[in-house]
């Protein structure tokens, strides 16, 4: 996925490594943030188990 602008952590602000979604709600999150395994994805890799999305910015 080639993303067309930055997004920011909605947590701290910093910039985001990634989107996860988690028990239904999307969030932007940095390093520091993110779930675990959204850290261990690839950059540019994307999971889904059930209803919960992860996915890793190039």
């Amino acid at each position: 996925m080639i993303m067309a602008e930055k997004h920011t952590c909605d947590r701290c602000g910093k910039e985001a490594i990634g989107l996860q979604s988690l028990e239904g709600g999307f969030e932007y999150v940095c390093l520091e943030h993110a779930d675990s395994l959204l850290r261990e994805l690839k950059p540019g890799e994307k999971k889904v188990y059930g209803a919960c999305v992860l996915e890793r910015y190039s």
